[in-house]
Parts: C-alpha cells; structure tokens; sequence
C-alpha cells in the first residue's frame, strides 16, 4: 500500500549521511528486501562497526 522508496536508477542507497555519520540509509532495493535484507544487514552492521569490506 502506498510508494516504496526506491531510485530511478535501480540501485540500492547504503551508506552514511554526508555530515551525519551516525545515520545509515539502507533502502531502495527495488521490492526484493526478502531476498536482499540479510547482506544488506550485514553491510549496514558493518559500516556501523567500523568493520572494512572483506
């Protein structure tokens, strides 16, 4: 019910605020978050933790 966000581009917004670190977006997965949520959790844990990309 109601818009989703999503982009004209297809893609994915995952990362932090310019000027607010401490807020991570993570939408824009195009209606498949069932199948896309679990790595985009994982990548949201990881931008929050300080973790780098493996």
């Amino acid at each position: 019910m109601g818009h989703r966000p999503s982009l004209p581009d297809s893609l994915p917004v995952i990362g932090a605020v310019p000027g607010f670190p401490n807020v991570i977006l993570a939408f824009g997965r195009q209606h498949i978050g069932l199948t896309t949520g679990p790595k985009t959790g994982r990548l949201v844990a990881q931008l929050a933790g300080g973790v780098p990309d493996i």
